[in-house]
């Protein structure tokens, strides 16, 4: 790869001042950067020839020299020797040892974001084409199960009841955990001290609890101790557990993030500093504050062992929170597996399905939210 130099030219000189790129034959100067981002024709070429090549090695290797099957091993045996021969190719052409290391790297690290994604991809398409055939069914989204059974026909039965109570449960660990996650965000970033100190890493910490725990709190608490039967209430406030330290932590570092200088100003101004929070750091980090909440709603609306244990189970349609079981989208999956028929098993695919189209629309609305936080900065 011959060096290329920008010749720049002397003071008081009459050009327009744009730098000029000469050969190696020109006047002495400043040498370009590279970019080892962009890839030649002939990059481009080593890349898909060491695939090619690679897969057809490992292929005769599999089928007529070693006595190895499999397609995980074969993968991985042309992963490997793809690595070995781009390099080869690369250091045949000259390419700088830096750059070899880079565009090997590179490859590693592009393969295994391509298989973070097959395997994401592979479970979504899995679970839709697992539940297709009652998906194309009107009365799945606008019927309770009460009528059906788990061998009846499509046509009959839905998962109106499991919407309807994973609408009211979350909707109600909503009313519970933000107010409570967002003072407490407020809490640690504008009090501060020791107990804040304390307080950050109890949230942090809840963060890794697992979900069995919380159910298992809710229902020695207040299904035993206090007597609250199982409902929907029950549930609300399993998932309230699960969700408030999503909530608590995103809070706490957007507000982070607000810059100081606004509070120094409403304080200046003569403002207590309750209203300089409640009047422009909360407003400012308004669209920050949406995406934890979104986060959080994200975190408990696809439980299943909270609600498991706390809101028991039922086919029939409940908008009572506090009185009869309620069902929910990923008790009604859980259930609809477990049966030995084939009807009520897609039921249970489709179910996730639509959970799974919920979820996947809330993180679709959150990248939103924060792309329209960075444009509008």
């Amino acid at each position: 790869m011959s060096a290329h130099l920008v010749s720049v030219p002397p003071a008081g000189s009459s050009t327009t001042g744009k730098a000029e790129v000469v050969g190696d034959g020109g006047d002495p100067g400043f040498d370009v950067p590279a970019r080892i981002t962009d890839r030649t024709p002939d990059d481009l070429i080593s890349l898909a020839g060491s695939a090619l090549s690679s897969f057809l090695l490992v292929w005769v290797l599999f089928e007529h020299v070693l006595a190895t099957s499999g397609v995980l091993a074969f993968v991985l045996a042309w992963f490997a020797l793809f690595l070995v021969l781009y390099g080869v190719v690369l250091a045949a052409e000259s390419v700088p040892t830096p750059l070899v290391v880079d565009r090997l790297v590179g490859a590693a690290i592009q393969a295994g974001a391509g298989v973070v994604a097959l395997v994401l991809a592979s479970a979504v398409i899995y679970t839709f084409v697992g539940g297709r055939e009652a998906l194309f069914h009107l009365n799945f989204f606008t019927q309770d199960g009460s009528g059906a059974t788990s061998a009846s026909s499509f046509d009959q039965g839905g998962i109106w009841h499991a919407i309807v109570g994973t609408l009211i449960e979350v909707g109600i660990a909503v009313l519970i955990t933000l107010p409570l996650g967002v003072a407490t965000a407020v809490f640690m970033t504008e009090v501060g001290g020791r107990l804040a100190h304390l307080v950050r890493t109890l949230i942090e910490a809840m963060t890794a609890l697992p979900s069995i725990v919380a159910g298992l709190f809710i229902y020695s608490t207040v299904v035993v101790k206090l007597g609250v039967p199982k409902s929907g209430l029950a549930a609300s406030l399993a998932l309230a557990v699960m969700m408030l330290p999503i909530i608590a932590r995103s809070a706490d570092v957007v507000l982070r993030v607000v810059p100081g200088g606004l509070r120094e100003a409403g304080r200046a101004l003569g403002a207590p500093a309750w209203r300089v929070v409640w009047h422009v750091v909360l407003p400012t980090a308004r669209s920050g504050l949406a995406t934890a909440l979104i986060l959080g709603i994200a975190r408990g609306i696809g439980e299943t062992s909270p609600v498991l244990l706390t809101s028991g189970a039922s086919t029939f349609l409940n908008t009572n929170p506090v009185k009869d079981p309620m069902s929910s989208l990923p008790l009604a999956t859980f259930f609809a597996v477990r049966s030995p028929d084939v009807n009520s098993v897609t039921r249970g695919f489709a179910t996730a399905s639509v959970l799974m189209a919920i979820v996947l629309a809330l993180f679709i609305l959150t990248r939103l939210i924060a792309r329209g936080q960075k444009a509008g900065r």
